[in-house]
Parts: structure tokens; C-alpha cells; sequence
């Protein structure tokens, strides 16, 4: 490995992080870990828990303080770029983490672009990296210094990720050091800026398998940056699209383009799209991913709408579709969030603190026979008002008035998703309480104040509760009905990725850095 590609890793050293960035806000936060029992093995190889998206994990024993300072607990930290709001995935032996390229690991990839890290799980070194160029010059479609904001979804050694532009690629665990495995070989094409001539690739790239264009396949368009995880249902993946607003806040760019789209994981073949013409009622963006869930022998893949609708849909009938043909997916039940917020003309409502329509930036979790979902006004538009709300998931058809099982009032805005554990809903908001409710009758179980806003979710492992703040705060909780705070740990640097856990060790992402911890 050339010595221009070694991360500035610290092994369990009481140094502090050198930089500090000026946050440009944007989206991510809503993330957490595939449990255990999910899996073949103890990795977290997506966004959320295997189908159900929950916040949880059966891994342990996990720490319950550690202190970067010292050196206590802390296996090793590697230093990110100036942003980094994905959350890690962890997988054969890789840790795969979005960022930015503030902190270049190779100089010949100039400026402000999106990276994919997949790190050495023993020890953070680099392996390789996803290096992507900007969307174009209009930032409110791939915001300045965002990075990769989207969390990737590993199945053996092929890992599906969405790039900073809105493109779903297949890539290679072992990136290019195995060779170009193809059937893409034009890399260096694919991911050299316009106008510039492409670099020669080297062993420290990414291996592309498949690449779908969204924007020139389905017409969506990205607003801000990608948020979106796949969704991998055997042979198939269920993604959003990122479709939302253009510029100037007021206009869906794209208002007929699906909002929920399905792809061969073989081949990247468009498989199915919804067809509910969500577009016009979008009031800002979709960062939403799919969830699944089975109830009464039929299985149901959840999407939140960037309209503020819970929507539930068959699965794709694994028949090949008719050429030329893309099916539209099955609705099964929906559900407005906020059916007394308004429905037309949404964008009218930009700026309005008290009245506005509601959006879903979080991830629904499906728990039983039950969907939770965080929703309300949006953080920069949108009205001073969000809910924690439970659904039945055994109903038929619009199911908005007779499927809530009950709404629990949240803070002014809320970004992250929930965590069931044990008949208690542990859940975030942007007003800086942490919220543990009663997963039956959403009753308040405790509140604590966490000091400052998080867009990260809350996750639930080895009896603790934990999750980072804005202000760069981490805390650890007692998972239960009595509120113990267990260990309260400035980082020194905003947070807006979900911890996990995987293999016996905690991962924990500031913007600038990642740390993997161990020990009790």
C-alpha cells in the first residue's frame, strides 16, 4: 500500500482530534444494527435490524463508558473526513463508512467529493474507496461537503450503496485488489468529474459490479444529498429514490417520478416502481428507507413518503416482468401520519412554524403485527410540532382513521428512528430528550435531556440505550423502566450517525471521526 493511502489511525492514544469543521447541516441520522439473531454470523451488514429496521441488537458484552481522552476501551479510531453523517456497517471482516474527502487518503482526488471507506474491521487501515464527484453545480442536489451520506447493505462480497449523486451501485468487498470483476470496467469513467480526464485506477478503488443511473433511469431528482439504504429482500432490493424539491424550495423538480423502486441484485435491473404519484405532495424531500415485515402469512414492505404517508406494499412477484414493462407495486394498506395537515399546494406552506404538511426522515420500524414511525414538521420548513405513532399492520386499505394504535407528542422536529426493546420504545428527538415509551400504550415511561439535538437514533444493546448529540455528546443509558444514566462523554465533535455494534465491539462516528470500542 502506498504510504499516501494510510489512514491517520490512533490505537488507544489520549490524543485529541485536530480539526474541527463548520457543520453544514444536512440529513442522515436515522440508523442503527442488524441483531444477531438475524444472522449467520455477528456482523451488522445493513441499516437497521434484518427485515424490521429496528434499532436493537442481541450483541455483548458492550461498554458502557470509554473515554477517548484516556484511551480507555477505545480498540482503535481512524480519522474521517470534515463530515460524516452515515452510519458504519460492519461485514466479513470490512468497515464501510461514508464521508467526505476533506481528508484525502489519495492526493491525486482533488476537492470536495463524496467517499465510501471500507476499513480493516481489526485495525482501521484502508482496504480501499468509493470516490464520487459532485452531482452537479446546483448544491441543493448534493449539498457541499455532505460526503456519502447513505449507510450500504452488505450480503456476502457484494456491497450495495448509493453515492452522493443518487446512484445505486453494486460493489466488490475486495475491491479492485482481486482484480476488475466487471461487467463494469470503466471505473475510472464512471467517477471522473466532467470535464476532467479519468484517473488510472488502483488497488485502493472500488470494484463497481453494476451501476443503476436513478435520476436518467426514473427521473427522480436529489434534493440536499442522498439519504437511502437498501432494503434486500432475497433476490431483490427496495430503495427509495430521493425525490424532492428543487432549489428554490418550492417546486418538485421531477413530480412524476416514483418515489420506491425495486432492482435485481444480480443485475441491477429495474424490477418495479410505485405508482402512487407521490411527487406533488413531497414537501421537501424522500430520505426515507423501506422496512418488511410479515402479518398473518403475508409478507409487507413499508415505505415512508416524503408526503408524510405510511404506506404498505406486496413484495414483487419474483417472475421476470414483460419487457419494456415496469409494474407498479401492490398497495396493501396506507396510513397519513398527519391527515388535518395540508394536502394541496404544499409548497405554500414553506416557512410556516404553525401550519404546514408533515414528513417522515426517519425509518419505520415494523415490531410484531405493529409499524412505529417517527413523524411531523420538517426541521427547516415545516411546522414546530412532531409524534411518536404506533400502526396496526393487520388492516386493508386506507387505514388512517382506524389503524392508530396510539401518538405520543415528541419535540418541535424529530429526524431519528425508534428502538423496541422489551415492551418500551426508546426513541430522539431535535429538542434533545430522549423519550422511553410503553410500546403498548404509548404512555411516557422517563424522559432524560441529552444537552443538544440528535439526527442520530437511539440503539439498544446489552441492556443500554445509546446515542450521540449535535453537540457532541454521547450517552449511555440503562435500557429499562427506571432512567440510569450510565456514562454522559463529549467528543468534541457533532454526531449524526447511530451507534452499532457488531463482533463484540461498539462503533461509534463523530463528523470527523470513527472509533471502534471494546471492553466493559
Amino acid at each position: 500500500m502506498r504510504r499516501d493511502a494510510v489512514p491517520r489511525i490512533r490505537y488507544n492514544s489520549g490524543m485529541t482530534c485536530h480539526r474541527n469543521f463548520f457543520i453544514r447541516a444536512l440529513s442522515a441520522s436515522l440508523l442503527a444494527f442488524v441483531g444477531a439473531s438475524d444472522l449467520a454470523a455477528a456482523d451488522h451488514p445493513q441499516w437497521g435490524e434484518r427485515h424490521s429496521r429496528n434499532m436493537v441488537s442481541a450483541e455483548g458484552p458492550l461498554p458502557d463508558r470509554f473515554d477517548p481522552a484516556t484511551g480507555l476501551n477505545i480498540r482503535w479510531s481512524v480519522e474521517l473526513g470534515s463530515e460524516a453523517h452515515a452510519t458504519p456497517v460492519i461485514a466479513g471482516g470490512r468497515v464501510l463508512m461514508g464521508t467526505n474527502n476533506q481528508n484525502p487518503r489519495d492526493p491525486r482526488y482533488e476537492g470536495d467529493r463524496g467517499v465510501l471507506l471500507c476499513l480493516d474491521e481489526a485495525d482501521g487501515r484502508l482496504h480501499w474507496q468509493l470516490v464520487v464527484p459532485k452531482y452537479s453545480r446546483d448544491p441543493y442536489q448534493d449539498w457541499p461537503y455532505a460526503g456519502i451520506c447513505s449507510p450500504p447493505t452488505v450480503e456476502g462480497n457484494r456491497v450495495y450503496a448509493v453515492s452522493n449523486r443518487g446512484e445505486a451501485m453494486c460493489l466488490d468487498l475486495n475491491g479492485l485488489a482481486d482484480g476488475n470483476n466487471g461487467p463494469v470496467t470503466h471505473e475510472a469513467e464512471l467517477l471522473a468529474p466532467r470535464d476532467v480526464e479519468p484517473l488510472p485506477l488502483t488497488a485502493t478503488d472500488a470494484d463497481i459490479l453494476w451501476h443503476f443511473n436513478i435520476h436518467g433511469e426514473v427521473g427522480s431528482y436529489p434534493h440536499d444529498s442522498a439519504h437511502a439504504s437498501f432494503l434486500l429482500v432475497d433476490d431483490q432490493l427496495y430503495l427509495n429514490t430521493g425525490n424532492g424539491v428543487d432549489n428554490t424550495h418550492r417546486k418538485i423538480r421531477s413530480p412524476d417520478a416514483p418515489s420506491l423502486i425495486v432492482l435485481d441484485k444480480q443485475t441491477g435491473r429495474l424490477l418495479a416502481q410505485d405508482k402512487e404519484h407521490i411527487g406533488p405532495r413531497i414537501f421537501h424531500c424522500t430520505w426515507s428507507s423501506p422496512a418488511m415485515g410479515r402479518v398473518q402469512g403475508q409478507s409487507q414492505v413499508i415505505f415512508a413518503g416524503g408526503d408524510g404517508v405510511v404506506y404498505a406494499f406486496k413484495p414483487v412477484d419474483p417472475a421476470p416482468a414483460t419487457a419494456g414493462t415496469v409494474p407498479g407495486l401492490e398497495k396493501i394498506w396506507w396510513y397519513d401520519c398527519d391527515p388535518e395537515a395540508p394536502k394541496e399546494n404544499v409548497h405554500r406552506y414553506n416557512g410556516n412554524r404553525q401550519v404546514s404538511p408533515s414528513n417522515i426522515k426517519s425509518t419505520p420500524v415494523f415490531h410484531g403485527d405493529r409499524v412505529y414511525v417517527t413523524v411531523g414538521g420538517d426541521l427547516w420548513w415545516g411546522k414546530n410540532q412532531s409524534w411518536l405513532q404506533c400502526i396496526d399492520a393487520t388492516q386493508t386499505g386506507d387505514v388512517t382513521h382506524r389503524g392508530r394504535i396510539w401518538s405520543y407528542s415528541l419535540g418541535k422536529h424529530v429526524m431519528s428512528t425508534p428502538a423496541i426493546h422489551n415492551g418500551l420504545v426508546y426513541a430522539a428527538d431535535c429538542d434533545g430528550q430522549i423519550h422511553c415509551v410503553d410500546a403498548a400504550t404509548g404512555q411516557a415511561v422517563w424522559t432524560h435531556d441529552a444537552e443538544g439535538e440528535m439526527w442520530a437514533s437511539t440503539f439498544v444493546a446489552d441492556g443500554k440505550v445509546y446515542v450521540g448529540t449535535r453537540r457532541g455528546l454521547f450517552w449511555i443509558l440503562e435500557a429499562g423502566r427506571e432512567k440510569k444514566v450510565l456514562s454522559r462523554i463529549p467528543l468534541g465533535s457533532p454526531i449524526s450517525a447511530t451507534p452499532v455494534a457488531a463482533n463484540g465491539v461498539l462503533y461509534v462516528a463523530t463528523m470527523n471521526r470513527l472509533y471502534a470500542i471494546a471492553g466493559r
